[in-house]
Order: C-alpha cells, then sequence, then structure tokens
C-alpha cells in the first residue's frame, strides 16, 4: 500500500512538473480567444478598389460581388493590410473599416495587417512613414503603440474588430527601417513589436483579445526560420501565430517548404499558418522548362491543391491554415489573380469547395 501511494506521488509530481515546463516553453503566448480549426482565406485589399472602379466579378458567368463569390467557395477569412498614410493606394483606414464591414456582414473572420508604412513594407523595403521620419526609437515606439491602439479602436467601434492582427508585414528583416533594420537592430525591432502588441491591447477595450501573428517570409527555408523565432522569442513578446510565405519562384520546392513545417511543429509551440502563397493562370516567373506547375489556370488551380494537402498532411494541430496574395489584384500582378482578365472566375475557385457544406444556406448567399 505504501509503494503505492509512494507511486502515486510521484506520477503527480512528475505531471506537475510537465505542465510547469510546458507553461514555460509557452510563456509568450498572447492569450487570444479565437479558436481557428483551419483559416481558408485570401488577402482581398484590392477587391473593394477594383469594384469602385467598375470591375466585375463573375462566377459561372454570373456577375456577382467578390466577397459573395468567395464565401461561395469556401471561404471564411479575410486579411487586409492597413498603410498609414497612403497617397496612391487606397489601402487607408476608411477603406479598410468599410471592406471589413462588408466582409463582416457575410460572416468572414478579419485579420489585419499592419504594414507600419505609407505603402508597401516587404523583406526588400521597411520605409517609416513620412509622418514619423527622423523620431528617436523611444519616441517611434510611442508612435507605434498610439496608432496601433487608436486604428484597433476604430476598428472596434465601427463593429469590426479583428479576429487577428499581424504586427508588420514580412518582418524577416525587421521594420521600420533603419531603426528596426535587422538583424543589426534586435532590440530596436522587439520595442516597435511589443509596442504594436501593447496597442492592439490597449484598443481592444473590453473586446476579446486577437490572435497576433509575427510573419516571416521564406517559407521553405527551415534554418533561417528557427534562427529567426528563436532570436524573436528571446524578448518574451506575446504572439500566438507564426505566419509564413510562401512563392515557390523566390522560396524553394514543396518539400523544403514541409521541412521548415516540421521543424517548426517539432521546435516551436506556436500556431502556425501560410498566410501567403500564389501562383500564376499565364506565364509570368518561369521559362516553361523550369516551371514545377504549368502556368496556365489548371496549374495554378494544381498548385494551390498541392499546397493545401502538404499543410494538411503535417500531422500536428498546429497548422491552423492557408490565405493566397491576392485574388482580385489588377494591373502588372494579375497573373495571381483568381479572375481572367475578363473577370471571370478560374478554376483555382473551387479548390476548397469541399469544405463548404451547409455554408451558403447558413450565411444566405444565393446560389
Amino acid at each position: 500500500m505504501k509503494n503505492n501511494v509512494k507511486l502515486l506521488l510521484l506520477l503527480l509530481i512528475g505531471f506537475a512538473l510537465s505542465t510547469q515546463k510546458l507553461s514555460a516553453q509557452d510563456s509568450t503566448k498572447a492569450e487570444g480567444t479565437v479558436d481557428i480549426t483551419y483559416a481558408v482565406g485570401a488577402d482581398m485589399s484590392f477587391l473593394k478598389s477594383a469594384e469602385d472602379n467598375g470591375k466585375e466579378f463573375k462566377d459561372n458567368g454570373e456577375v456577382k460581388p467578390g466577397l459573395d463569390i468567395f464565401k461561395a467557395h469556401g471561404y471564411n477569412w479575410i486579411r487586409l493590410r492597413l498603410f498609414h498614410s497612403p497617397d496612391e493606394l487606397p489601402n487607408d483606414l476608411e477603406y479598410t473599416i468599410e471592406l471589413a464591414q462588408e466582409a463582416e456582414k457575410r460572416g468572414y473572420k478579419f485579420l489585419l495587417d499592419y504594414h507600419y508604412a505609407d505603402s508597401w513594407a516587404d523583406p526588400g523595403k521597411q520605409p517609416i512613414p513620412a509622418a514619423w521620419k527622423g523620431l528617436s526609437v523611444d519616441v517611434l515606439a510611442d508612435s507605434v503603440y498610439h496608432y496601433t491602439k487608436n486604428t484597433i479602436e476604430a476598428f472596434r467601434e465601427a463593429g469590426v474588430m479583428p479576429e487577428m492582427v499581424q504586427i508588420g508585414n514580412e518582418t524577416r528583416n525587421g521594420m521600420l527601417w533603419p531603426t528596426g533594420k535587422l538583424p543589426v537592430n534586435w532590440d530596436n525591432f522587439a520595442k516597435l513589436v511589443k509596442a504594436g502588441v501593447d496597442g492592439v491591447d490597449a484598443g481592444r477595450g473590453q473586446a476579446a483579445r486577437p490572435l497576433i501573428m509575427i510573419h516571416y517570409d521564406q517559407g521553405a527555408d527551415a534554418e533561417g526560420t528557427k534562427k529567426y523565432y528563436d532570436k524573436f522569442n528571446s524578448y518574451n513578446i506575446p504572439y500566438d501565430i507564426i505566419g509564413l510565405s510562401y512563392y515557390p519562384w523566390w522560396h524553394g520546392n514543396l518539400l523544403e517548404f514541409r521541412e521548415n513545417l516540421l521543424s517548426l511543429v517539432n521546435n516551436f509551440t506556436k500556431d502556425i499558418i501560410l498566410v501567403e502563397t500564389a501562383y500564376h493562370w499565364k506565364p509570368s516567373e518561369y521559362k516553361d522548362a523550369n516551371a514545377p506547375y504549368p502556368e496556365t489556370p489548371d496549374g495554378q488551380r494544381e498548385f494551390l491543391e498541392s499546397v493545401n494537402e502538404t499543410l494538411l498532411n503535417i500531422s500536428s494541430s498546429k497548422i491552423k491554415g492557408i490565405f493566397w496574395w491576392e485574388p482580385a489584384v489588377q494591373g502588372g500582378l494579375g497573373a495571381r489573380s483568381y479572375f481572367d482578365d475578363e473577370g471571370n472566375a478560374l478554376p483555382v475557385i473551387d479548390v476548397f469547395n469541399k469544405y463548404r457544406l451547409g455554408q451558403k444556406e447558413e450565411q444566405g448567399i444565393p446560389d
């Protein structure tokens, strides 16, 4: 009997220690309350602008609002970027709120992507907004905090509190250059990201806390990705989601992408979302002999199916979804679109149809 009691006490102590260890490993969790089963999403930041300028999108030959088309094909998340003070592109606060409101009416969940720039921010450029140039790192962090707080408040008051927020866009090389440029300014970069996270928390009021994403672009680089998140985690900044980009002509093949996913699953406690991917429906990036898939409508669909299957075949509940960039883009990047030059939906639109059971009836979307 004494031996049984002793064994029970040892088991209880072991369980407590293992639980404590897991909690310590995940000490940077932002405690977001959104339950993600599997996000099927797209960055549709250009959609409203295209329709405002007269672009018509067609599904099976019928003109419909773009948001209705995507909802009818299984999409349940929308990602929208926000620029500080854009002078050319439409993605300011007012525009983004209006598009988020239209998405909310249709039942989409909302991922807000802060670029912390007046235009594009990516690994090759992270320009400080004109209004913040010349500021010291402390004043710049304070500006990030108040800007994030005020904009989150605006979304909340408009009835479109985001369920998820990206603090910076593709921040492998930092953000708000030169102050937060990596690898030389990790302390500054961490201070700026922490200011953004704190701004989200301050701006949400009594609303549920959004999940926080930190976005790394090189989705097929296992070594670089691990090094980045190891360093980032050393600053104990709370976040929930590792966001990746994967464009095969820049980043590598699907086996390398899979290797990175496995590395992240094995080495980190965070959930993982492929937050940007795309392929072309007409010749764009490859010479025919080098393309992993034909740059045709059918090749574009095959690519998305293969990438999604790669995600789903990773045996881990940490894999939380996939987003396309951008299915309604026009002009020079239009080959990544889900629509041809006449606005007709391409075969890629059907990849997630299998996930939409009951959705059309629930959302009131007509056939």
